[in-house]
């Protein structure tokens, strides 16, 4: 399956070629018909989501009530690889690659901006109310909370136990082992590698060019640095030559050490702003939200809008679902391979359950501290009224923080820091806020960098380092030419259409997952003798890994 000798030695040349292939033409499309593309794509994408809605909510929250099962049940305490085997980092390490590898560049620029649409407009209250900032936060720790994690560790989970468990390679062809076995190192297993492999450089590449240009905005805020593509380009070239460094020295330093270096940052910022914002008000957000959250976390997970159909959930939540299932394959094997030796329970508790405390603590922070501001302002307004200042039907427009984020999302974290303090500490917040999203950036950029190796490596978790060498540059490419002619907006419409077989896989892969647990042999000891399966079929799931 791989090459023994010569250019590809090391790498599956099937997958390697054809995913390069199939991606730089696909980018040469988007790039060169930006339009015509986008038009396709749009028509596409919002007949997947009038469609499909239904089947994307209801997946999801099976899979979530899935992986809340399993934690508990008899197959938690199976670990993930020999049952002597124990984790390769430490806990903190863990989480902290878990945070960068997942979700912390899309918290930076949502924390605000999200909660901030949320409180203008959502179908449930009248905007810029005190009940409409509740619900804003309500709906952010829904869209950031569990429901993605669960799609990511569905992935994760299902690799690394075939892998490190069934001894079989960590790709996502080998979750299709128990339905056609060896066939998946043929013609059938190279089409998921290769789509896997696409699917993931898009989402690398558009999170990259996305990225500058909301550092661009935030340099430019502190420094009057220009907005420009010149600007933008350099920042790709300056985070892909960091990227690559980072992946060339391997997981247990670089890629550890960068997200260790987050997740410090990341508290130093979240102390800072509880310092100097409305520290009750975030304290009591984070508490009432969480609550809020868990009471309607049922009723949330299974709404579809049927009667009303007002369009808001497709821009939303039915917009998240998918958009979180194309970052799922990168995302999850990251996850995979990070998590050898932990236990069933130990991955889907600690992946699921920590990661989104920690989102809710940021959240609330930061959009709590935002809708604080908001409702400030708002007051002001009201009491220039009664005091004659502004005429009695002057229509309140929203605060700085809100008219900031309606102009352009990634001016809204930054028009946070400048509301708190106008001073030096408002730009020193600005400053840490940019240095954070270039090292996110960079933890992104190495993680989906190696998972990218992996898949052209067969499995291998430690690929070839020219391969590394070589997709470090590509997504570069791929991200300065998109941005350069346009064409990201494309690919992120582009994304939600390849969310629905994402979706499909993911349902077989859960499938698959259940049915090779049911006589894993750690598991059947543990039910009374007249439920255990035969030892036949136990010996037989056993020995199905052998490649």
């Amino acid at each position: 399956m791989r090459a023994e000798s010569g250019l590809f030695k090391g790498l599956n040349p099937t997958v390697t070629i054809a995913s390069k292939v199939l991606v730089i033409g696909f980018v040469i499309f988007c790039a060169v018909l930006a339009d015509q593309a986008g038009a396709i794509f749009q028509q596409a994408s919002t007949a997947v989501l009038n469609n499909a809605k239904w089947f994307y909510l209801g997946l999801v929250s099976a899979v979530l009530f899935f992986l809340l099962y399993l934690m508990v049940s008899r197959f938690g305490h199976i670990r993930l690889g020999k049952d002597d085997e124990r984790p390769e980092f430490s806990f903190i390490s863990w989480v902290s690659m878990l945070f960068s590898g997942g979700m912390g560049i899309g918290l930076i620029f949502w924390s605000v901006a999200e909660p901030m649409w949320h409180y203008a407009d959502n179908p449930f209250t009248q905007g810029m109310s005190e009940e409409s900032a509740a619900m804003a936060m309500r709906l952010t720790f829904f869209h950031w909370g569990l429901h993605p994690w669960a799609v990511f560790i569905i992935v994760a989970l299902s690799l690394a136990y075939f892998a490190y468990r069934k001894g079989l390679p960590l790709t996502l062809r080998s979750i299709l082992y128990p339905f056609i076995g060896d066939r998946i190192y043929g013609p059938i297993g190279h089409t998921v590698d290769i789509l896997t492999v696409a699917i993931t450089a898009f989402g690398v590449s558009q999170s990259l060019g996305l990225g500058v240009v909301q550092m661009n905005s935030g340099l430019n805020k502190v420094f009057g640095l220009p907005i420009g593509i010149g600007v933008q380009l350099t920042m790709i070239a300056l985070i892909m030559f960091f990227a690559i460094a980072s992946v060339m020295s391997g997981v247990g330093r670089g890629i550890r050490r960068l997200s260790e270096w987050n997740m410090v940052l990341s508290v130093v910022i979240v102390l800072v702003v509880l310092a100097i914002g409305p520290t009750r008000y975030m304290l009591n957000t984070f508490l009432q939200s969480t609550g809020d959250y868990a009471n309607n976390l049922v009723g949330m997970s299974l709404w579809s809008d049927v009667n009303a159909d007002s369009g808001w959930q497709n821009w939303w939540t039915a917009f998240y679902w998918p958009w979180w299932m194309t970052w799922a394959p990168f995302v999850g094997m990251f996850i995979a391979r990070i998590s050898r030796g932990r236990t069933i329970r130990e991955l889907i508790g600690g992946a699921l359950i920590v990661p989104t405390l920690v989102t809710f603590i940021w959240m609330s922070v930061f959009g709590g501290s935002a809708l604080h501001e908001e409702q400030q302002a708002y007051q002001a307004h009201e009491q220039a009224i009664a005091s004659g200042e502004l005429a009695a039907d002057s229509e309140f427009m929203g605060g700085a923080i809100l008219q900031a984020t309606q102009e352009d999302n990634t001016l809204a974290l930054f028009t946070l820091f400048e509301a708190l303090d106008p001073g030096l500490l408002g730009s020193v917040l600005s400053m840490l806020a940019v240095l954070l999203l270039a090292t996110y950036f960079i933890t992104s950029a190495d993680s989906g960098t190696l998972v990218l190796c992996i898949l052209d490596s067969a499995g291998s978790s430690e690929p070839p380092q020219a391969i590394r060498v070589v997709w470090g540059f590509v997504i570069a490419c791929i991200a300065g030419a998109l941005l350069y002619a346009g064409g990201l907006q494309t690919i992120q419409t582009a994304s939600i259409i390849a969310g629905l077989p994402i979706a499909v896989f993911i349902m077989l892969m859960t499938i698959s997952l259940y049915r090779t647990l049911r006589r894993e042999p750690m598991a059947a000891a543990m039910l009374p003798p007249q439920a255990r399966p035969d030892a036949a079929d136990i010996d037989q799931a056993s020995g199905q890994a052998a490649s």
